[in-house]
């Protein structure tokens, strides 16, 4: 195992652990590619593969192989999170009735090819049920690791087979805050879907290993759900749209026009002029 380089190191010395990960490739084959993508990303290179669960260099693994995949690392460390479109899992939402929960609090059918601007596109998958469902979207994600793995999962979709391709073609994605997004000036955008991440019910360990990821990138980025919202308020859209779990306080204090609740989620639907 080789440490990342001394420079690299010593530049994020001073850096809280949310800044200081590391790109290794899974094995010989992929080096190129992790070196491409440390560069790219300013990160440190581990230049052998490396198992995560045996790794001190670093708290969070940038893992390259034919996929993206981030991971904590140490012995208890939970498994590798990456963003793949094409899961069996994502396969079986489309069948599920949370995407009718999902598009009614939207708006699908009310108007040909809605415009939908997720403001807090996470792994992305909130958005591709949307896009799958007709939509157009927007996938703003401000962390620059979730956005490699975003950027990766567009990639692979766009290579898959001609569902996947037809449903990404319908996704595009803004590396940074959504309140910057130059694509909100500059195209008609209907609705704006904000899902401020909040612990998850399910106990599958999928959904562990993701909300342990999450809370590490996150712990030291706070950002305002309540300003995000204002924010929301005032942009040139036909409705704000805020998951929320079901008896949660509604998002700053804020009562939605209407909700549509579901057993483990409630979509909180702010609606400023009709769609059309």
């Amino acid at each position: 195992m080789t440490s990342p380089n001394s420079s690299a190191s010593a530049g994020r010395a001073a850096l809280s652990k949310i800044d200081y990960a590391c790109v290794a490739p899974i094995d010989d084959a992929f080096l190129t590619s992790a070196q491409e993508i440390a560069t790219r990303l300013d990160l440190p290179l581990i230049a052998v593969p490396v198992a995560p669960r045996q790794c001190t260099e670093t708290g969070l693994l940038l893992q390259c192989g034919e996929e993206l995949a981030l991971q904590l690392t140490g012995p208890n460390a939970p498994g590798p999170v990456a963003v793949d479109f094409g899961s069996s899992h994502m396969r079986h939402r489309r069948q599920s009735g949370h995407n009718e929960l999902l598009g009614r609090a939207a708006g699908v059918g009310k108007k040909p090819r809605l415009g939908v601007v997720d403001a807090t596109a996470g792994l992305g998958r909130d958005s591709f049920v949307l896009a799958d469902l007709g939509c157009e979207v927007l996938l703003c994600e401000r962390n620059t690791l979730i956005q490699s793995l975003l950027q990766d999962g567009l990639r692979r979709a766009g290579l898959g087979d001609l569902w996947l391709q037809e449903v990404a073609s319908r996704m595009s994605l803004w590396c940074g805050d959504s309140t910057g997004a130059p694509q909100l000036a500059q195209g008609e955008w209907d609705v704006i879907y904000l899902d401020p991440m909040f612990p998850a019910r399910e106990k599958s360990a999928a959904v562990k290993k993701e909300m342990a990821l999450f809370q590490y990138l996150l712990s030291d980025d706070a950002q305002d759900q309540g300003a995000l919202l204002d924010w929301a308020l005032m942009q040139d859209v036909a409705r704000v749209v805020v998951k929320r779990p079901p008896k949660a306080e509604h998002l700053g204090d804020k009562k939605p026009s209407h909700s549509i609740k579901g057993k483990a989620v409630r979509y909180d639907v702010y609606v400023l002029r009709a769609l059309a």
